[in-house]
């Protein structure tokens, strides 16, 4: 039922987390509840350490901002991808070495420099225009700035229009014909050091071959930056490995995606007599299926179809209203159950769109029933919000038979936050 998912499994009709019932954890915590096993967080890591002894890992925080889920990751080795000011600050907090931080974005702000050289963490430089500004931000301040450039790569992935990243038309990165150009402009600037080559060409992508192709078009542009004087430290090749979402579609591991692009990077690195560090941003396939979200079944409703409406939407869970994305489901009240009907399952939320998962064949339901939506720790609670005045969830770690609150459920009064009432509407 659960594949290579070591960390899960049914016990008496339960679904279990390591050692810990799925079913006392929503008793206590409430539903919606994000619920992480560490174990598997961990190991994780430790296949990408193993698929790639030389390199860095940075991870990508956008993916999941836990600080307890962060901190595990600094403890096993990996640095930070962040993307804004608050990921930094997490980043930080998490205690992730300033010299294992990258600061990317294509809109940073005059704030988002600052904050970055303050820090005096490396940037990847989106544009001309925004090394232009940069190079002004940092004779302002005197500090000197480490930077990458974004390259777009003008691949196309087969993933979600929506998170391919290098495409010619995405809004990210310089056009790689343009990249040398911009690198030897960046040597003349006082304060500024390019040291390397950054990309990234989407996310959920389940064939190796695009990032060999991208790792054989940053290496051409690593030859055009060496061959007028430039020098590249650091290749950075993004993330983007996918995960198996769904049952019985297979999706490569660390140790397929080093299979693909190590023999190009050492054999390039070698033709160009250079010896830059390789850089990789996992996220999804760090912490994607170390987490289940728990949502439990209010109304059991027959229509046109079966309806299962639950206590999460797409506030709690937005990536199937978002990208139509396949979270597989497991009633963990009846785990070990034969499949009898075809449910829809839909949140509480006042949009039509707010469905999580589409005809699918499930244990006969009925209210107060647990169900477990699989593979949520990547953009799960990263991406949940208020919509609706609705709470965002807790988030409870396990580590072998014990759980861990690391973030409370909020209530009512986490609506209220930032907001103030003017004097004259009081009365």
């Amino acid at each position: 039922m659960f594949g290579t998912k070591a960390h899960l499994r049914a016990e008496n009709d339960h679904l279990f987390i390591e050692g810990v019932d799925a079913l006392d954890l929503a008793k206590e915590y409430g539903t919606p509840l994000y619920v992480t096993s560490e174990a598997r967080l961990r190991q994780n890591v430790q296949n990408y350490h193993k698929a790639f002894p030389d390199a860095d890992k940075y991870f990508a925080i956008k993916a999941n901002g836990s600080l307890a889920i962060l901190r595990i990751l600094a403890q096993e080795g990996m640095g930070a991808d962040v993307f804004s000011g608050g990921e930094l600050y997490l980043a930080r907090l998490a205690g992730v070495p300033q010299d294992k931080i990258l600061y990317n974005g294509n809109s940073k702000s005059v704030r988002d420099h600052l904050m970055a050289l303050e820090a005096g963490v490396r940037m990847s430089v989106d544009s001309r225009e925004e090394l232009s500004y940069l190079s002004r931000n940092v004779a302002s301040t005197g500090k000197g700035a480490k930077i990458l450039f974004r390259v777009n790569p003008d691949i196309s992935p087969a993933t979600h229009p929506k998170i391919a990243t290098g495409l010619k038309t995405s809004k990210f990165g310089i056009p790689f014909g343009q990249v040398a150009e911009a690198y030897m402009v960046a040597m003349d600037l006082p304060g500024i050091e390019p040291v390397g080559l950054h990309c990234h060409i989407g996310s959920q992508i389940l064939d190796t071959a695009p990032f060999a192709e991208a790792m054989d078009r940053m290496m051409d542009i690593a030859s055009e930056v060496i061959k007028a004087g430039g020098d590249i430290k650091t290749i950075d090749i993004g993330g983007g490995l996918g995960i198996q979402y769904i049952p019985d579609t297979p999706a490569p591991s660390p140790s397929d995606l080093a299979s693909a692009i190590l023999p190009i990077f050492k054999s390039r690195c070698k033709e160009l007599g250079i010896s830059p560090m390789l850089n990789l941003e996992p996220g999804r396939s760090i912490v994607a299926d170390t987490t289940v979200m728990l949502t439990g079944v209010n109304v059991v409703k027959k229509a046109h179809q079966n309806f299962a409406a639950v206590d999460a939407g797409f506030n709690a869970l937005a990536r199937p209203m978002l990208y139509d994305s396949y979270h597989h489901v497991v009633v963990a009240s009846k785990a070990s159950q034969k499949l009898e009907e075809k449910y829809t399952v839909v949140g509480p939320i006042c949009e039509t769109g707010d469905i999580l998962a589409k005809d699918r064949t499930l244990p006969k339901l009925e209210s107060g029933d647990i169900l477990a939506f699989l593979d949520a720790g990547a953009y799960g609670f990263s991406m949940a919000s208020q919509y609706n005045g609705n709470p965002r969830p807790a988030e409870v770690l396990i580590n072998g038979d014990k759980a861990e609150l690391i973030r409370r459920a909020e209530d009512y009064s986490a609506l209220l936050q930032g907001q103030r009432m003017p004097p004259r509407l009081l009365w």
